[in-house]
């Protein structure tokens, strides 16, 4: 039999554990909040072609989120809460943008700016200054001046790593992964005078060498294609995306934030 002495000594430590458990659990359900990274390519008055969102549309996205509470964080700290496991803040979301084409500058900054929402660039430097669609290096400086836009890499070319694989030998096609990961790391940083540490896979496509080659170059994290939502357990080398069409309007769009991960992507496609 307990002697009664020792009943408040116990009943102090239950209390604690209780306690504890009542802690760990808010910071489970604080952090398990789910935090969708919404992926565009490029912006129009209509709809150029199937990866292009008009600004209409783009513009009812935004005043989806605002009425309805949620706030854009910049992707870095995203990654940032990912990394170290901490809790994100509730009802947050991502907005990131493919390739640097051209309507990013035209369309998507006008917009940016007026709701003042943090923006990440996934550019494959290879195009840039060089292909008729895309940005110039003097208008991606101008977006990074305007401190709303984070400028990352989508590798020097925008390979299909999958028919490189098969296409090049063992040895060459190690050297063509390195190059991709290395020269636009290093392309970008020498353009934009910042830090580089952050990948978009071209078409969504990784695999285990991929990752290994990808953090040894330097990269913290890595974003694919998936039509799902980020939780702190996710490995930072595969974080998924949703790609959004002009055809996530209305009920569609708001699925993705209602827990419908599958409706919502239904008809999308990979790019």
């Amino acid at each position: 039999m307990i002697s009664r002495r020792f009943f408040p000594i116990i009943f102090i430590l239950a209390t604690v554990l209780i306690c504890q458990n009542a802690m760990a659990a808010d910071r489970l359900d604080t952090t398990a909040q789910p935090v969708p990274i919404l992926l565009y390519h490029r912006f129009g008055p209509t709809p150029a072609d199937s990866m292009t969102v008009t600004d209409d549309v783009f513009l009812s996205h935004l005043e989806y989120l605002k009425a309805n509470g949620y706030t854009v964080i910049p992707l870095k700290k995203l990654v940032e809460s990912i990394l170290r496991k901490d809790p994100k803040p509730a009802k947050s979301v991502a907005i990131v943008a493919d390739d640097g084409h051209k309507s990013i500058y035209t369309n998507m900054l006008p917009i940016v700016r007026k709701y003042r929402i943090p923006v990440t660039l996934f550019i494959y430097p290879s195009a840039i200054s060089n292909a008729s669609y895309t940005m110039s290096w003097e208008e991606l400086r101008e977006l990074q001046k305007s401190g709303l836009f984070d400028i990352q890499s989508h590798t020097f070319w925008h390979p299909n790593f999958k028919k490189e694989k098969k296409r090049l030998g063992t040895q060459e096609y190690e050297q063509f992964v390195r190059m991709q990961l290395v020269k636009s790391k290093a392309k970008l940083e020498k353009e934009l005078g910042t830090r580089i540490d952050m990948l978009a896979w071209p078409f969504g496509i990784y695999d285990d060498d991929l990752i290994v080659k990808a953090k040894e170059t330097g990269y913290i994290a890595a974003f694919t294609i998936e039509d799902k939502r980020e939780g702190h357990w996710d490995n930072p080398m595969k974080l998924s995306r949703y790609l959004l069409t002009n055809a996530h309007r209305g009920k569609r769009f708001e699925m993705i934030f209602t827990g419908s991960d599958r409706l919502a992507a239904k008809g999308g496609s990979k790019k």
